[in-house]
C-alpha cells in the first residue's frame, strides 16, 4: 500500500502542475475566442458577473494546484479532510465532464487545428483530473475506514 500511495502522491503533484498550467493557459482564452467583442452589447451588470465567475473558477483551479502540489501528502492520508477535499476535487472535474458534453455548445467555435486540438486536449485533461481526484478519493476512504474499524 505504501508504493502505491508513494505513485499517487506522484500523481497528484503532476496533477498539481496541470491545474497551475490550466489556470496560465486560461488567461489566454478571452483573447482567443474574442470575448470583447462577444460581451460589447451585454449589460454591464452581466459582463461583471460573467468576470466574477470567471475569476472565481480561475482561483479555484490554481488553488487545487497549489495544493496537490504542495500538500500531497496530506491529500491522500487517509484523513477526514482527505476524504472531503478529494470528493470535491473529483466531483468538481466530474461535473465540468459532464457538463461539456451534455450541455456546452460548440458548434460556434472556430474550426481550425489548433482550437480543436485545444479542446481535446482540456477534455481529456478535466476527464483525467477526474480519474486522479477519485481514485484518491477512493484510497482516502478505504485509509478512513481502516482507520475508523476497531
Amino acid at each position: 500500500m505504501k508504493q502505491n500511495t508513494l505513485k499517487l502522491e506522484l500523481i497528484i503533484q503532476l496533477a498539481g502542475l496541470a491545474h497551475i498550467g490550466l489556470g496560465l493557459g486560461s488567461i489566454m482564452i478571452p483573447r482567443m475566442l474574442d470575448w470583447k467583442s462577444a460581451f460589447a452589447n451585454t449589460p454591464i451588470l452581466i459582463k461583471q458577473m460573467f468576470w466574477t465567475y470567471a475569476g472565481y473558477i480561475l482561483f479555484i483551479n490554481v488553488y487545487f494546484g497549489v495544493i496537490s502540489l504542495l500538500l500531497a501528502t496530506e491529500i491522500i492520508s487517509g484523513s477526514g479532510l482527505a476524504l472531503a477535499i478529494t470528493f470535491l476535487i473529483a466531483i468538481y472535474w466530474i461535473a465540468r465532464v459532464a457538463i461539456q458534453f451534455l450541455y456546452f455548445d460548440a458548434s460556434e467555435l472556430p474550426k481550425t487545428l489548433i482550437y480543436k486540438a485545444g479542446e481535446w486536449i482540456l477534455v481529456a485533461l478535466f476527464i483525467a483530473f477526474s480519474i486522479v481526484y477519485s481514485y484518491a478519493f477512493y484510497i482516502n476512504y478505504q485509509l478512513w475506514i481502516s482507520s475508523s474499524t476497531p
